[in-house]
């Protein structure tokens, strides 16, 4: 007789961890795909993505991706976590031109960028940093009770 494997349901908060890593996993390919980048390397004009960026983003993809797959739990503190810290970021970007996971803001201080450019290149930031926020302290809350 054979055995089932009884296989536990992944709750909405881990679907959008899974989410999240897919999103970040493209983010990290974008420099490498050909017309997606200017001469200058600028991601659709806007983003200058680099090798640190790269694998920040790969980095956050992969954490995704592990939270996901082991709990509601982990999925939930990943997104409190990566969502503070991805949203202060694009604050930071916004308001001095230059944010903290690239280094930028210490290596090349406040940045005089015209509002424009700093709201697209940091808005980016601010929508996943903000929404994964709102997924880890509010949305999660209604999955369990430990998140």
């Amino acid at each position: 007789m054979r055995e089932t494997v009884q296989i536990p349901p992944i709750s909405l908060i881990q679907r959008f961890a899974w989410a999240y890593a897919a999103v970040l996993f493209v983010v990290t390919l974008l420099g490498y795909i050909p017309g997606l980048s200017d001469a200058e390397g600028f991601t659709f004009g806007i983003f200058k993505l680099d090798i640190v960026d790269d694998a920040l983003h790969l980095g956050s993809a992969l954490w995704a991706a592990g939270a996901a797959w082991h709990s509601t739990r982990a999925a939930a503190f990943y997104f409190k976590a990566f969502g503070a810290i991805y949203f202060f970021d694009g604050v930071l970007g916004f308001f001095l031109g230059q944010g903290y996971l690239d280094g930028g803001i210490f290596t090349q201080g406040v940045t005089p960028i015209d509002w424009g450019t700093k709201f697209a290149a940091n808005l980016p930031h601010l929508l996943l940093g903000g929404a994964a926020m709102y997924i880890g302290f509010v949305l999660s809350r209604k999955f369990t009770d430990h998140a």
